[in-house]
């Protein structure tokens, strides 16, 4: 008897929003949502429009953080075609990102050379999440949500999140590699 209740409250709910709650919803971009530079500032992700762009949750304390060098690597192959990389600091696994933005940034530069852009330190997952980590959610299901740091979002130049790569993914794999080669190209 419960699960009929929630299930005829969530048709419900489907079926009662208005055509402008449901249009606002289905044409959202990633070009809706904003980080904070880490050295202060506003990041709208609508000053990227045009580009192809990476998401990526970050960690310095983490067995990937050498992942960092091999998204410079690919920053370096492919900003001047369109590519931009945004790293996200986030202390949400293991709690391997415990330093403040200017240590974070530091450690960036320092140790591997970081000239993408950093965002301020944010939550990503729960219901604390960062509003762009809950709409990729939305957006490719529950199972695209970062499971650890470096987890990889791909839009596309219409602002549009096209895929996901998990952080055992490398940035320079093929896989990823031919994705963005195939985003630029559209």
């Amino acid at each position: 008897m419960f699960k009929k209740l929630v299930l005829i409250m969530s048709l419900f709910s489907i079926f009662s929003a208005s055509p402008a709650e449901a249009k606002n919803t289905a044409q959202k971009t990633a070009y809706d949502f904003s980080f904070r530079k880490i050295e202060g500032g506003e990041m709208p992700l609508s000053e990227f429009k045009g580009k192809v762009i990476m998401i990526v949750n970050t960690a310095s304390h983490c067995g990937f953080t050498g992942q960092y060098e091999d998204l410079q690597k690919l920053y370096d192959q492919y900003h001047a075609k369109g590519l931009e990389i945004i790293a996200v600091p986030a202390n949400d696994f293991g709690k391997q990102e415990p330093g403040t933005n200017d240590e974070i940034k530091d450690f960036c530069e320092t140790k591997f050379a970081v000239t993408f852009p950093l965002a301020e330190k944010e939550t990503v997952t729960g219901d604390s999440a960062h509003p762009f980590y809950k709409w990729a959610a939305d957006e490719l299901g529950f199972g695209s949500r970062p499971k650890w740091n470096f987890h990889k979002y791909l839009i596309n130049k219409n602002g549009a999140l096209v895929d996901y790569f998990n952080s055992t993914t490398n940035p320079n794999s093929d896989a990823v590699r031919k994705k963005i080669d195939k985003l630029l190209s559209e």
